[in-house]
């Protein structure tokens, strides 16, 4: 069998594994896809433009202890092994499901799979062609497999059942964003960042309103705590 290697990588405002959305789509969040050298190439995404949405296979290579390293650095195979089952944290972090079953990264290769809004696609940038896509359930860095342009009317089932998920993201929490932290975060960073709050960042089996927490997006650390479905924020680490 032939190796893959990364055809891409994304730049997303996540730099650590909490707070990026649980799926691809639940939080309005930018991202710029970056070609790997060897795949820069103009053509490659000819047509491309015609589509408002696409999907990304990549690797969960935060997970497990196994993946690629951004350019540059080696890259890291060590995958100690994989278990058949796995603990949503939508069931509370305690009752177990086939890791086929879920998405969780815990699994054999670590691929995940995202559909995301495809904003625009760029060809007079140095580093063309770049993909700037929203939506993206990512932390930065991440190398993309594969893209596929995502079409309709063979990849929606509208009717299809959800499992123990129940088949929907769950409601969006309010944001109590005090206006003079906010303004820490310039107009493009703000709508992803208020997004990504109301997206509920905790773990599923987590209601301690006292707890603060912290989410690093576009560099900054915003601390928030959670009660009565409104996200409070109560600082922002530069």
């Amino acid at each position: 069998m032939s190796e893959i290697t990364p055809i891409a990588y994304i730049e997303t405002p996540f730099d650590e594994k909490f707070g990026v959305p649980r799926q691809s789509g639940i939080a309005d969040c930018p991202g710029r896809i970056v070609f790997a050298p060897a795949f820069r190439d103009c053509d490659a995404v000819r047509g491309l433009e015609g589509f408002s949405h696409i999907w990304l296979l990549w690797q969960f290579d935060r997970a497990a202890g196994h993946g690629w390293a951004p350019p540059g650095g080696p890259p890291r195979r060590d995958f100690p092994g994989w278990s058949p089952t796995v603990r949503p944290p939508r069931l509370g972090g305690n009752e177990r499901v086939g890791v086929f079953a879920s998405r969780s990264p815990f699994r054999p290769n670590g691929l995940g799979l995202s559909a995301v809004e495809l904003e625009h696609v760029s060809l007079d940038e140095a580093d063309s062609p770049v993909l700037y896509v929203r939506g993206a359930d990512m932390v930065s860095g991440t190398p993309i497999f594969d893209i596929k342009p995502y079409l309709a009317y063979a990849d929606s089932y509208p009717d299809a059942a959800g499992g123990f998920t129940g088949g929907d993201a769950g409601e969006m929490l309010a944001v109590d964003f005090p206006p003079e932290l906010l303004a820490q975060f310039d107009s493009g960073e703000r709508h992803g960042l208020l997004s990504a709050l109301g997206a509920d960042p905790r773990p599923r089996y987590q209601e301690d309103s006292e707890r603060v927490y912290g989410m690093r997006y576009a560099g900054k650390n915003v601390r928030f705590t959670v009660s009565d479905g409104v996200v409070h924020v109560v600082e922002v680490e530069t």
